[in-house]
């Protein structure tokens, strides 16, 4: 069996509860979301960990991410962040 692509999109804003998830798919769908990501400039990071717990999570694009998952997404978005001036990130695993 060939590896499966898992992408999320999450996005976090000062005052937010937690990061919000913006869109989430497997295989070609998670390509497009990676794609998108790229075209517009936003920042893709690799987090095999993370892509794994928000795809098993039952949370839908517009929601907060899970409270386990807030740990995770906090070292990305800290990295993101302190790389450069951006409230965006992509999560991307293959499988």
């Amino acid at each position: 069996m060939g590896k499966r692509k898992i992408a999320s999109a999450l996005g976090y804003s000062p005052g937010d509860p937690a990061p919000v998830l913006f869109a989430s798919g497997r295989d070609k769908k998670a390509e497009k979301i990676i794609a998108i990501a790229e075209e517009a400039g936003v920042a893709v990071v690799e987090d095999a960990a993370l892509a794994a717990l928000l795809d098993a999570s039952a949370a839908k694009p517009g929601d907060y991410i899970p409270y386990w998952c807030w740990e995770a997404a906090a070292r990305v978005l800290a990295f993101v962040m302190d790389t450069e001036d951006s409230h965006t990130i992509i999560n991307k695993k293959t499988t």
